[in-house]
């Protein structure tokens, strides 16, 4: 009898949280349609794998490499840009992201994430550079933060750079690959979104200034692998998207010391199928807005601010590494209540940027850099 009674509670408690689970993968996964509303024009041809973007003054685009190259590219010419970082060029890292300062028209100045040697162990971790583009080269380099410790694991680099309207750089490391170690530990790099004022130094608001061995660049953490970040140009808010595990793939709202929960709370699970976690919520940590089931590995992320694309305006554009596709998600009150598949089957996409004229702009591992049209 009493064995029968465990037994019964077992099932129960199994039922109520598959119930549970089942529930709020309802109301969660939102089925994605297909737009034929859109198409592409190539307009910066022969690229391999083109991380990152940016848009320069005179329309000409400021491209990264994975493989280490920075390359200006106007009237049809690629031009190499000469003191670029060395990068640890392994598995995911490489040259990462690149923009312009918000201050480019008086300082001429980037900056670059990309994945440094920089340290006495072997390996890399992700550092975040600042320097003046005079011509086609870089000059006035400063490492404005590099992340430690080095390790030889490819995995998880990041990285992303936006800017708000209060000269704070804000930039993304992933954890490298060490899940149980680095994304729940302030103390540590790795897993977590920063901020830094523009010339580097820490910015005396941040959340954990004040607290004893914390990194004091953090901003938020328990972070897997941001790869794409953006401000909404409406309300001032980040917004971040990363790879989840298998499945799990998450896009969050970003607030100043917030815990994003992994590995403590995941809704995705081990590539080989076994769990991480039964818990999806836990009390001090932040919920996503959406996650996506199955993964689409996401990969570069923008708001459409500009009056190009009035179907779109408001909302946010994901690149879809896995399935090879640009994806719409609409928003209302701040949440996902529609998905739809833009440029199906364009191939391994990087980035998404919005240009200064408001067109939008994709990235394409092995294709380029492609301009999104309406048909």
């Amino acid at each position: 009898m009493k064995n029968s009674f465990f037994l019964f509670f077992f099932l129960f408690c199994v039922l109520t949280a598959c119930g549970q689970d089942a529930d709020h993968k309802k109301k969660h996964d939102i089925p994605i349609t297909k737009s034929d509303t859109y198409g592409y024009e190539l307009v910066v041809p022969d690229l391999n794998i083109p991380w990152g973007m940016d848009f320069m003054p005179d329309g000409s685009f400021l491209i990264t490499e994975k493989s280490g190259e920075l390359i200006r590219y106007k009237n049809g010419q690629k031009t190499l840009i000469k003191g670029a970082p060395e990068v640890y060029a392994r598995g995911q890292g490489g040259m990462l992201d690149v923009r312009l300062s918000p201050n480019y028209a008086s300082d001429k100045s980037l900056y670059i994430t990309y994945s440094s040697t920089e340290g006495d162990a072997k390996g890399g971790h992700t550092a975040l550079m600042k320097a003046t583009l005079e011509g086609d080269q870089l000059t006035n380099k400063k490492v404005l933060y590099k992340a430690t410790p080095n390790t030889t694991k490819g995995q998880h680099w990041g990285s992303r750079i936006v800017f708000d309207n209060n000269n704070h750089v804000y930039f993304t490391i992933g954890e490298r690959g060490e899940r149980d170690v680095n994304p729940q530990d302030i103390t540590r790099d790795g897993g977590k979104v920063y901020r830094l004022n523009l010339d580097g130094s820490i910015p005396k608001d941040n959340p954990f200034v004040d607290q004893a061995d914390a990194k004091e660049a953090i901003w938020s953490y328990g972070h897997r692998n941001p790869q794409g970040m953006d401000i909404n140009a409406n309300t001032g808010d980040i917004w971040v998207h990363e790879h989840g595990p298998r499945g799990g793939d998450e896009i969050n709202l970003i607030k100043k010391g917030a815990n994003y929960g992994w590995p403590v709370i995941t809704y995705g699970i081990n590539y080989s199928g076994t769990e991480i976690t039964d818990e999806r919520k836990k009390e001090g940590m932040e919920q996503p807005v959406y996650y996506w089931l199955p993964s689409i590995a996401p990969s570069g992320m923008a708001f459409v601010n500009g009056d190009k694309y009035p179907d779109l305006a408001g909302n946010l554009l994901v690149g879809s590494l896995k399935f090879q596709y640009l994806e719409a998600d609409y928003l209302e009150n701040g949440k996902v209540t529609k998905r739809e598949k833009l440029l199906d089957g364009l191939g391994r996409i990087r980035d998404v940027n919005e240009a200064p004229d408001g067109f939008i702009y994709v990235s394409v591992e092995g294709k380029g850099i492609v301009k999104l049209i309406t048909k």
